[in-house]
């Protein structure tokens, strides 16, 4: 997925100007016990990276391996005009997953940092009866639309086949956006009795704050994993009028991370909002990880 090119210095800028108001976030710390558990979907996101015909055989290397057993049935796109996905069914916990691939962050930052994008309403196909205020970004509507029957398909498949009780949707960086919109998507469009679970790796903000109220009121098994100064995670800016919804864990440090309660609006030091002020305070590097060890991209598909 690929926008036009713009100084990414203009919409820093405005960021740094017109800054949304604030309020007090409350934080927790997390047990190393709970950070650890995140390790299973950080390896769900790893694999994203890696090429279908390695996906399809489950012998992607060390993302493969942290998880035997899982059973792929479905893999998708090319990594350019599409990005790469997969669908599958994960016996330990009786569930589905899909993870979506992200793209070069290099890329993605300046992608993000365009101004030629806009807000637009959900589709009323894909998100009935949701109305015209919840809005999202062009670009990941767009990108989302390319697979989302495809997928929804082999997830209802798989849960009359498996019996599953739960889809879990993972991403990383656009696939973290992607899997946002998913898992709205799936909690609108699957049985009421199938628990939707989302977690993603540095996502970018994907919509309005209405948008995030809906995630927030429909998925509210949600997780947003941000790492240290990763800058992808504060753009857009939300003076163009986007929002986090809830769920953000930011790793702080190796081994330190912190659960930062309520939307994207805070001001509390630890949480990835007041770390990251602008783009210059970030560092892209960060993006790729490590996340607690296992780092993500294409380059770590080993």
């Amino acid at each position: 997925m690929r926008f036009t090119f713009a100084p990414i210095y203009v919409l820093s800028a405005a960021t740094a100007a017109l800054a949304a108001p604030t309020s007090k976030r409350s934080v927790s710390a997390l047990s190393s016990d709970q950070l650890a558990s995140f390790a299973p979907f950080t390896q769900f996101a790893r694999a994203a990276y890696c090429p279908s015909d390695k996906i399809a055989n489950w012998q992607c290397g060390q993302a493969c391996d942290a998880l035997p057993g899982f059973q792929p049935t479905l893999t998708g796109g090319d990594g350019d005009a599409v990005q790469r996905f997969f669908v599958g069914y994960w016996p330990d916990q009786n569930s589905v997953v899909v993870s979506h691939e992200g793209t070069d962050p290099i890329q993605f930052k300046s992608d993000l940092t365009d101004i030629n994008f806009f807000l637009q309403d959900l589709d009323s196909q894909l998100f009935p009866g949701q109305g015209s205020d919840p809005q999202v970004h062009n670009g990941f509507a767009e990108e989302h639309n390319k697979t989302a029957s495809t997928i929804l398909d082999e997830v209802n498949k798989l849960i009359s086949d498996k019996g599953a009780n739960q889809v879990m949707v993972i991403g990383h960086s656009l696939g973290g956006a992607l899997a946002e919109l998913d898992s709205l998507f799936f909690s609108l469009q699957l049985p009421s009795t199938v628990h939707v679970k989302g977690v993603t790796y540095g996502t970018p903000r994907v919509g309005n704050k209405a948008f995030a109220s809906l995630i927030d009121d429909k998925v509210p098994d949600f997780v947003r994993i941000n790492n240290e100064k990763d800058l992808i995670p504060i753009v857009p800016g939300r003076f163009l009028g986007f929002e986090h919804p809830h769920g953000e864990i930011h790793i702080t440090a190796p081994g330190s991370a912190v659960s930062c309660a309520g939307d994207d609006d805070g001001d509390d030091k630890t949480c990835s909002d007041k770390t990251v002020s602008n783009i210059f305070f970030g560092n892209i590097l960060n993006h790729l990880g490590p996340y607690e060890g296992i780092s993500i991209g294409t380059i770590f598909c080993t």
